[in-house]
């Protein structure tokens, strides 16, 4: 049977037509997955990417140092410098022995601190800034000790019994009450101002603590500083426990020694161990 849509001269068929059709959508159907395959390599390309990143910020997160909110200092903190009231120009101008001068609150104990260049039992009678002779003396060091304290053991020595001059206030350190209110005692050089906090007071024998010791030896020093700590077998003593520093083999210790009234083989001492060491201007 003849059909209609078919023409033999040429023109367009049906069966042409069908036939185009579907090579058109065999193209679109290849080309849909070319298009596919193309996103799904670019699509693994990023995500590749991404991971390498990730692993490579992972591990810089893993060597970089902790981070910290302290700021960085740029400038040390310079402790500021003290007044010194003491003029030390015009008192050696007077008398070059003067190197110190020693300041201890509540009592009269507010002098210059001499020491003979060749004679220690110059000072016993004799003013500081004259040198004429004294009943009173002065207040004094031996030549065994450093004039720069700088010693583990000094010990400074002054005259009672004349009114309220000279040691004789420091008695008052035998009272608990006016020991536990007065802590600290003062030593100025003519650049430095040393802070001594008092630890104990006491009565002691008449030895010569310079000589009975050798503090360069640790065992002796050991043993002289267990006692300011712990006068035990004093019969008159006042100690304070609650020190601002501790006491060891780098301390620094002065000694106020001074006679007691109607005493001759006693002294009464005053301890204290150094705690702040200023610049002066």
């Amino acid at each position: 049977m003849e059909n209609k849509n078919n023409f033999d001269n040429g023109e367009f068929k049906e069966t042409d037509e069908i036939s185009y059709v579907r090579k058109d959508n065999g193209k679109k159907k290849k080309n849909e997955k070319i298009k596919l395959a193309v996103i799904f390599i670019v699509v693994f390309a990023v995500v590749f990417a991404g991971i390498t990143v990730g692993i490579q910020l992972y591990n810089r997160s893993l060597n970089a140092p902790p981070e910290t909110t302290t700021q960085p200092t740029t400038t040390p903190t310079v402790n500021q410098k003290v007044e010194n009231p003491i003029d030390f120009e015009t008192l050696q101008s007077q008398n070059s022995d003067i190197y110190a001068w020693i300041t201890v609150g509540n009592t009269e104990v507010d002098y210059p601190i001499v020491q003979s260049p060749s004679d220690d039992s110059f000072y016993l009678k004799r003013d500081a800034l004259t040198k004429k002779w004294s009943d009173k003396g002065a207040i004094y060091t031996e030549l065994v000790n450093s004039k720069d304290f700088s010693d583990p053991v000094t010990v400074i020595y002054g005259h009672n019994g004349y009114g309220s001059s000279m040691f004789t206030t420091l008695h008052r350190f035998e009272d608990e009450e006016f020991f536990n209110g007065n802590e600290y005692f003062y030593i100025y050089t003519p650049s430095r101002r040393l802070t001594y906090q008092i630890i104990s007071a006491f009565k002691y024998d008449d030895r010569h603590i310079m000589n009975n010791f050798n503090f360069a030896n640790p065992a002796d020093l050991q043993e002289w500083q267990n006692y300011v700590l712990n006068p035990e077998s004093s019969a008159l003593k006042n100690v304070r426990t609650d020190l601002d520093t501790t006491v060891d083999e780098n301390s620094k210790i002065v000694v106020l020694s001074t006679c007691i009234t109607n005493q001759k083989s006693n002294r009464f001492l005053v301890c204290g161990v150094l705690t702040e060491d200023e610049e002066t201007y």
